[in-house]
């Protein structure tokens, strides 16, 4: 499978490519970066650290796009709907771990899954999606009465909040309590709050050092706690279920996906 990777020059592109070089059926056949990045011209193998793969990044996408057959995105909200709407032109895989979309984006991506397979999720990793599935089960057997809070924390350069797993977790509880997260979340509290109200789904967020990702879902009752939780200990376990997704996609019938449909956790 041809695959391009879009931020070929950042942390996570990188890791992308060095995930596509190891990844048996998968090969990088395109990178880009955004225009006027001094990366342009750059072989994207020795920039990932994996040698010479004869693949220059480039600041045209849409010259990538027509000789691929899938493509890695983990890059900015406008970018990435911009890249949907090639990849719904050339009726590619579009791999999302874009964070920070908003429902103006989110639309635009169903659009594109009209005719491109787009797979977007919060977080690509099979821990966090299994931890998702146990945090639906949870929320949907425990009930209202237990408080339920997310805490995450990431590196300091990261620039959403909260995160996109974070957000991920909640959707998931919300789901197994068969409310709306956008009803019942509190994003942050400051000064003389009051009582916590019941039901609700908190989160809070902490930034500072390297953290790749550490996620925690508390469930709080009276008298116990049980606390669900994931650390990422390196960027590659989301680079390659990126791959994993992007070959999961491959001449699969156009839709908008999650990374929960590619494990197979969907539903539980």
């Amino acid at each position: 499978m041809r695959l391009i990777v879009a931020g070929a020059a950042g942390r996570m592109g990188r890791a992308l490519t060095r995930a596509i070089v190891e990844t048996e059926g998968a090969e990088l056949s395109g990178a880009f970066e955004r225009p006027g990045s001094p990366a342009i011209g750059q072989d994207a193998g020795e920039l990932a650290g994996v040698g010479r793969l004869g693949v220059a990044i480039s600041d045209d996408p849409l010259s990538l796009v027509v000789s691929a057959d899938g493509a890695l995105d983990f890059t900015t909200p406008d970018a990435t709907v911009a890249l949907s709407e090639l990849a719904a032109q050339g009726r590619i895989v579009h791999v999302i771990g874009t964070t920070g979309l908003e429902e103006k984006h989110l639309a635009r991506l169903d659009a594109a899954a009209r005719h491109a397979v787009i797979v977007r999720s919060g977080n690509m990793s099979l821990g966090v999606n299994l931890l998702a599935a146990l945090v639906r089960q949870a929320a949907a057997a425990l009930g209202p009465d237990w408080d339920l809070e997310i805490l995450e924390m990431h590196h300091r350069a990261k620039v959403d909040a909260p995160s996109g797993t974070a957000l991920l977790l909640g959707e998931a509880a919300a789901e197994g309590r068969k409310i709306s997260l956008a009803e019942h979340s509190v994003r942050s509290r400051d000064g003389h709050t009051g009582a916590r109200p019941e039901g609700t789904i908190g989160f809070a967020t902490l930034r500072g050092g390297s953290v790749v990702g550490d996620h925690t879902v508390i469930l709080a009752g009276s008298g116990e706690r049980v606390e669900l939780s994931h650390r990422a200990e390196d960027r590659m376990i989301f680079a390659r279920g990126a791959v994993k997704a992007a070959l999961w996609g491959y001449r699969r019938k156009p839709g908008h996906y999650s990374m929960a449909d590619v494990l197979g956790f969907a539903g539980q």
